[in-house]
């Protein structure tokens, strides 16, 4: 055999071969252009390090983040009739189903945990925008009440992350119906006397924003999120009239009073977990006597001598 055609020109071809490399490699920051290399954007949490632009993340790694040590307890969820309409656009509902579980790995595009928040006992949503634009259908509306039903039972708050187009057109108005059912369990939460956190993400629109998004006791808003009912286009050519800049972002509507509070990613975990503190009156155990110690004790004894000697000098009968 010919050394030649054996040896030497494969490791010719091999060199002269275009590399072939994964096209989620580097990130492009939506605001500035800058290319971010997918593991730094990863391990800062999804936001650009420089902009501090909040890219969408998976709702897995928001759960690992959210609880401590990323360890949390997944709840089942009621299965539903996959395509009870038989929809079919360019494509069957059953086709995108499948496709849509294939690349995200989960069944739809709501689930809910359960874990240690800072020491303490919480019940978190997520809304996977991965899955069919995180879209609200009959699946979504069980995982959501499930995840209600289950923090009023253990008696923790319920923490939901929205992300979401809107309602899921392909259900018709069987997706339109988990709107008034998920306010239901919002009732319950309200009559528990459980906190509901809502934490709206980039999107949060459509019939998710027009219940139980907007009817948390306190909202959150990351930074630059868009959030609304119809999208920007729709309205200008409903009105006829142009749109202010910043129409529908996080820091529009913190202005105008319909947000609590902007907060960045890295703070999520904190400020949510003072703020149930908070609405749940949690007290500080202050220590009794039997716990303080001999050292105290004597200190005590003490200052009651001094106070006893000083209310039997002859002063102290004059006044009294």
């Amino acid at each position: 055999m010919n050394w030649i055609n054996s040896l030497v020109r494969p490791k010719i071809r091999d060199l002269l071969k275009k590399r072939e490399v994964p096209e989620n490699l580097w990130i492009k920051c939506p605001e500035t252009g800058e290319m971010v290399f997918h593991r730094d954007l990863e391990a800062n949490q999804w936001v650009v390090p420089n902009s501090g632009h909040h890219m969408r993340m998976p709702g897995k790694k928001r759960l690992e983040l959210f609880f401590d040590d990323g360890s949390y307890e997944r709840i089942d969820t009621p299965a539903v009739q996959a395509d009870p309409l038989k929809f079919r656009d360019t494509k069957r509902y059953t086709e995108r189903l499948k496709e849509n579980r294939s690349k995200t790995g989960e069944d739809d595009a709501v689930y809910v945990a359960c874990g240690k928040v800072n020491g303490n006992d919480f019940t978190a949503a997520v809304q996977d925008f991965a899955f069919m634009g995180g879209s609200l259908g009959m699946a979504a509306g069980e995982a959501i009440l499930a995840g209600m039903q289950k923090a009023v039972a253990d008696k923790t708050p319920f923490v939901l992350f929205a992300a979401s187009g809107g309602a899921r057109m392909q259900e018709g108005i069987l997706s339109l119906m988990q709107m008034p059912r998920t306010t239901v369990g919002v009732q319950m939460l309200r009559e528990a006397g459980l906190p509901y956190i809502v934490v709206l993400t980039n999107p949060t629109t459509g019939g998710v924003s027009a219940s139980y998004a907007m009817l948390g006791d306190v909202h959150i808003a990351e930074p630059g999120a868009q959030i609304g009912f119809a999208g920007r286009r729709v309205i200008e050519q409903t009105i006829r009239e142009k749109l202010p800049e910043g129409f529908q972002s996080a820091e529009y509507l913190l202005e105008h009073g319909m947000v609590d509070m902007v907060v960045k990613r890295h703070d999520l975990k904190e400020t949510i977990s003072n703020l149930c503190g908070i609405l749940l009156k949690c007290e500080v155990e202050l220590p009794t006597l039997e716990d303080k110690s001999p050292e105290a004790a004597g200190e005590a004894d003490e200052t009651t001598r001094t106070e006893t000697s000083e209310s039997d000098t002859p002063e102290a009968e004059l006044k009294a």
